[in-house]
């Protein structure tokens, strides 16, 4: 996954100019779908891909696309 993730990092910008606001399947660092939606993306591509060996990814611009923040209300004493 890193090798699709790293092209997808490196053609963000083309990727987004052609597919925008779309869900990309990328396997070995080619875009190999298009869909409307992730379920849809996940759903067709599962069907001739083994899971594990494709990466889906929301094309749009920026580092918020890719990126998650997580909250947890844990405290940890010291």
């Amino acid at each position: 996954m890193e090798k699709e993730f790293q092209y997808f990092l490196d053609h963000q910008k083309e990727l987004v100019q052609q597919y925008g606001g779309k869900f990309i399947v990328i396997k070995n660092q080619e875009v190999i779908g298009v869909y409307q939606t992730e379920t849809e993306a996940f759903t067709e591509t599962q069907k001739q891909h083994e899971l594990g060996t494709f990466l889906i990814q929301e094309c749009k611009p920026g580092a918020e696309v890719y990126t998650q923040t997580f909250h947890s209300r844990v405290f940890l004493k010291t």
